[in-house]
């Protein structure tokens, strides 16, 4: 199974949530997975490719020209994709992925993850979205949607939507399922 991954590319954040780059990256190679992630350097990004590829994960870049002329281009990915701009990192992230994962983040974090949500919407895919919610950090975008689901803005009876959990082991969990099932329809 290959999962995408949306995370902060800055390397000043808390080592807490950098830890869950080494802990999701970890767990992806050692389930036999494969990490599809934006193919650059910092943060959670280094920290996630770095474990996938250590614990013998597959890993999968996707990156635009500019983010390589930044020099930050990473030398840990078996496959590399070069895709024109940001909006094509986005779209051949997803078409590339069978389920994606966003942990803390900033813009460009939250840029990908309303992108899955609204294509999923409109049907132009339908692969999982789970969002780690570490210690509340998605807090007040949850009550947002809800805030936007009550004024009748998205639809009470959602029929695609990210899905929050708060640990890495209902993270864990979550794809498992997912995995399962997939399997389970081949079947």
């Amino acid at each position: 199974m290959k999962i995408a991954v949306y995370c902060s590319a800055k390397d000043c954040i808390p080592e807490e949530y950098l830890a869950l780059g080494d802990r999701l990256g970890s767990w992806i190679g050692e389930q036999g997975y494969s990490l599809v992630y934006g193919g650059a350097t910092g943060g959670l990004m280094t920290r996630t490719s770095n474990a996938a590829k250590a614990s013998g994960a597959e890993v999968i870049g996707v990156i635009p020209p500019r983010i390589i002329a930044a020099g930050r281009l990473a030398k840990n990915c078996d496959t590399l994709y070069r895709v024109f701009n940001m909006s094509e990192r986005k779209q051949a992230m997803r078409e590339i992925a069978d389920v994606i994962v966003c942990l803390p983040g900033s813009y460009g974090t939250l840029d990908e993850m309303m992108d899955a949500t609204a294509s999923g919407i409109v049907g132009e895919h339908h692969k999982p979205i789970l969002v780690l919610n570490y210690k509340g950090f998605y807090a007040p975008l949850k009550a947002q949607i809800e805030h936007m689901r009550t004024l009748q803005f998205i639809p009470e009876q959602e029929t695609y939507k990210p899905v929050f959990v708060d640990s890495c082991e209902e993270l864990f969990a979550a794809i498992d399922a997912i995995n399962q099932k997939k399997i389970n329809h081949k079947s």
